[in-house]
């Protein structure tokens, strides 16, 4: 690496979008606003990943959505 090259430093973000307990679809709504409240605050994209996303109440899980978001650091 040559002596002026510097390398770009990541913070990474990670949010879970659950359906509903109740059964209810996730949203295309909810998933718009999260990425919108994201990219306000700098957040670039990085990557969905659909899971299985254990809920706060019982022991099982739903169907969900994994958003990872990076922005260079500074």
């Amino acid at each position: 690496m040559r002596h002026d090259e510097r390398i770009q430093r990541m913070e990474y973000r990670v949010v879970v979008l659950r359906e509903n307990l109740l059964g209810g679809a996730l949203s295309g709504d909810k998933l718009e606003d999260a990425l919108n409240d994201q990219a306000r605050q700098g957040w670039l994209l990085k990557s969905i990943t659909h899971a299985d996303v254990k809920g706060r109440v019982g022991p099982g899980a739903v169907e969900g959505l994994i958003l990872t978001f990076e922005r260079p650091v500074g």
